[in-house]
């Protein structure tokens, strides 16, 4: 799709981070936005924030409850007419060993990223296949393609994301749906709130992996991500993925080895390592975490 100019884009996880990034460079390249998330307070002053003119439509959407993604398809169409771009962005995290993530804890991270990401797909792939065209962006993460330690709710989320665009992609080849294209982002540190989304988890008597984690650790995230990537370096990569067909997005190539070396692991029959991501630019011996997007 080399042409974004007016059409639409129906964005999650919008109110903020690389979401919000996504629609103000999708408004800068002329496209209609439909802006979805659960904050409805921060969705709205997002939506204020974008440059006068912007045809822009806010819907509050829990994105784990699929009937409010089914609605969210509904209302581009009855405001815009259509859709033709949908980025499943909207995510959150969870972090500590994965043996003391509770039930809630795995409830809701597959529930919004994952789930919320199927759901999306479901909605919006047949009317893109019916027009003939049309583009789905997953967010996924770094954590999609390797395996980290305190990170595998997260992990377990992301890498569904990954096959799922990937059996995608293949799934519209099979059935000659060449002008619907897919692509998968998986970001490494991006300077997001991603590391506050417990703000909005739904209350729990039982304790996250989160809150078993040293007040050091969370402060290491939370540092490793102010120094990440600016989100709209990561939106810029998103709109060059649409325009030219790309499927993976990665915003950071040199922790590509990450990803070879765990492949080659497999491919020998060698037992997993813990896998070393940087946590700032040359840093290639740092602690394994990633808490991209």
């Amino acid at each position: 799709m080399e042409e974004l100019s007016g059409k639409v884009a129906v964005v999650t996880g919008a109110a903020s981070g690389i979401g919000l990034a996504m629609v103000e460079a999708f408004v800068a390249e002329g496209m209609g936005v439909v802006m979805a998330d659960i904050e409805a307070d921060a969705l709205e002053q997002a939506a204020a924030g974008l440059p006068d003119g912007a045809e822009a439509l806010t819907v509050v959407c829990d994105v784990a409850d699929a009937p409010q993604v089914d609605g969210l398809r509904d209302a581009a169409i009855e405001r815009f007419g259509g859709a033709h771009v949908v980025c499943n962005n909207a995510g959150v995290s969870a972090g500590g060993p994965i043996w003391l993530a509770s039930d809630d804890e795995w409830d809701w991270v597959l529930g919004v990223n994952l789930r919320g990401v199927i759901s999306g797909v479901r909605a919006f792939a047949p009317l893109f296949i019916e027009q003939g065209e049309g583009h789905i962006v997953n967010t996924a993460s770094m954590a999609g393609l390797v395996s980290a330690p305190l990170m595998g709710v997260y992990n377990v989320s992301k890498h569904g994301v990954v096959t799922l665009s990937e059996t995608l992609a293949a799934e519209l080849q099979m059935v000659g749906a060449e002008g619907v294209g897919v692509s998968v982002l998986c970001p490494g540190w991006v300077r997001t709130r991603i590391h506050e989304a417990g703000r909005n988890r739904p209350p729990s008597d039982e304790p996250t992996g989160v809150e078993t984690m040293d007040e050091g650790m969370r402060e290491f995230i939370a540092g490793v991500i102010a120094g990440g990537l600016d989100p709209s370096d990561v939106a810029a990569m998103v709109v060059h993925a649409i325009k030219t067909r790309s499927f993976y997005v990665l915003t950071h190539p040199d922790w590509a080895h990450f990803v070879s070396e765990r492949t080659d692991r497999i491919v020998a029959g060698e037992n997993p390592v813990v896998a070393a991501l940087p946590s700032g630019p040359g840093d290639d011996d740092a602690p394994a975490l990633d808490a991209g997007a």
